[in-house]
């Protein structure tokens, strides 16, 4: 699954741990969820659209789209 969150993340000029601290998980599942080898859970992924006032969609999509 790809996703926009470095980039979302980058423009806010948030460390992984910073986002990491700001959505309760650790550093290293940021770092998965960037690197695409870990799609974050529907709670987490709701998680992260609320926190970057996002939909879910315009944050994370299929490979294959």
């Amino acid at each position: 699954m790809r996703s926009t969150l470095r980039t979302l993340r980058a423009e806010r000029g948030w460390s992984q741990a910073d986002l990491a601290e700001r959505l309760s998980v650790s550093r290293q599942t940021i770092n998965a969820i960037e690197t695409e080898k870990y799609e974050p859970s529907l709670t987490l992924a709701f998680k992260i659209a609320r926190l970057f006032e996002q939909k879910i969609e315009d944050i994370f999509s299929p490979e294959d789209i």
